[in-house]
């Protein structure tokens, strides 16, 4: 991504790339497949994420399919896309804010875990340990049995066949979705003034940091909680903070975390609307979904805000909410996304086939490439086999953005003729 994008004027993302390589028939997919599914998709899982945390900071963590939390996510939704509308530097601001809480959250939850290995090494564990402590006394690369959210109880050595490799595709899609966000400093491609320098500095720079954050979270977790709880929760920080420090701390951490996960619903709207705004300056959607500072006309005030776009992506948000399962909706973002990044990938070495000429400031490792197209793969490959209902609804998402295509194609052909 970082390769094309400071090779290829313009507009940076996924859907101009594969326009520039493949035609205008596939960037008008791409957008619509990026704009319907995989935008609100995760849009969605970071809401329905947010509730969960409130929800187990009141000890709720058994029911997360109630139309209360759907209800409840959607409105928290119309609240972030109110706040984007105000103006891009409120949102800027707010956004600013957000990232130092985010560092914040991830540094006091490693030092819990790191505070509870220091209280085993110094001892004053030995007569008071209120939970068994499985970090301790169980290993850690061991296949063991998993409780998922409804109760059922995974028993991996009874497991044969393809089943195994169901499950492993879930949890990389999970592990996926957790990851995502990195494409979306493309977008901003345009307004970058060393875009050759800065892209490939800001991506080399992130992904070791949000790699070893990760690692460390998860860690953390695992000391905190006891596993037969790790599976059962969508909200593992404030689940570990109260299970170690009890409901008043959780309902601390609640907070904290709360504002993490708003911190990222800002972001990831912010960026949404913009996508929108991409889309239908190139004609891949209506005008009006390009308006900036007002829901209709134009507007005579300082706002430039894109509402119209806000709004769209918003609705498209609330529908996915309504599934009210992260996990699904990850799977099928996963899949949405990557089904994309595939020859999203390819296209690198088709430019340096057909424009050997294209300057490119930065070209990564040949390696990295390769390794991301068989992530790619196995993530369609998989997610067909063993997420058919997502594949079908995918392949239905598509054919409808190719009855849209042809059909504005037919709409130009006819008003060129009446010229």
């Amino acid at each position: 991504m970082a390769e094309l994008g400071a090779a290829i004027p313009g507009e940076g993302g996924v859907q101009p790339y594969l326009q520039y390589i493949y035609g205008e028939a596939f960037g008008f997919l791409a957008a619509w497949i990026w704009v319907i599914a995989v935008v609100p998709a995760s849009l969605a899982i970071l809401n329905i994420v947010f509730v969960e945390s409130i929800y187990s900071a009141t000890g709720v963590t058994d029911q997360p399919d109630r139309l209360a939390h759907a209800l409840l996510a959607s409105q928290v939704l119309l609240v972030i896309s109110m706040a984007i509308s105000v103006s891009t530097q409120f949102s800027t601001r707010v956004n600013t804010f957000f990232l130092t809480t985010k560092f914040a959250a991830i540094a006091v939850t490693v030092v819990a875990g790191l505070g509870v290995v220091y209280y085993h090494l110094a001892g004053w564990d030995r007569d008071n340990a209120r939970e068994p402590q499985d970090w301790l006394t169980r290993a850690w690369f061991v296949a063991r049995n998993t409780v998922g959210l409804d109760g059922r109880e995974i028993e991996w050595q009874k497991l044969h066949g393809w089943e195994p490799l169901g499950h492993y595709s879930a949890a990389l899609n999970g592990v996926l979705s957790a990851y995502s966000g990195w494409d979306k400093a493309i977008y901003v491609r345009a307004e970058l003034s060393a875009p050759a320098r800065q892209l490939p500095l800001a991506i080399n720079t992130a992904v070791p940091i949000i790699v070893l954050s990760f690692i460390a979270l998860n860690i953390a977790y695992y000391i905190l909680l006891p596993w037969r709880v790790v599976s059962k929760t969508d909200s593992v920080a404030v689940t570990s903070f109260s299970h170690l420090l009890g409901p008043t701390f959780g309902a601390i951490a609640a907070g904290l975390i709360s504002l993490v996960e708003a911190g990222s619903l800002l972001g990831s709207s912010f960026v949404a609307g913009r996508i929108v705004v991409v889309a239908a300056n190139s004609n891949r959607l209506p005008a009006f979904l390009a308006r900036v500072g007002s829901v209709s006309g134009q507007s005579t005030s300082t706002a430039d805000a894109p509402i119209n776009a806000i709004l769209f992506s918003t609705a498209c948000s609330i529908v996915y909410i309504s599934f009210g399962n992260s996990r699904v909706l990850a799977t099928f973002s996963s899949l949405s996304a990557y089904i994309l990044f595939l020859p999203d990938n390819g296209r690198r070495y088709h430019l340096r086939v057909r424009e050997p000429e294209l300057l490119r400031p930065y070209k990564p490792m040949v390696c990295v490439p390769v390794v991301f197209a068989l992530i790619s793969r196995c993530v369609v490959a998989c997610g067909a086999v063993f997420a058919p209902v997502h594949a079908v609804m995918l392949i239905g998402l598509w054919l409808v953005g190719l009855g849209l295509y042809k059909c504005e194609e037919a709409m130009d052909r006819e008003g060129r003729g009446g010229e």
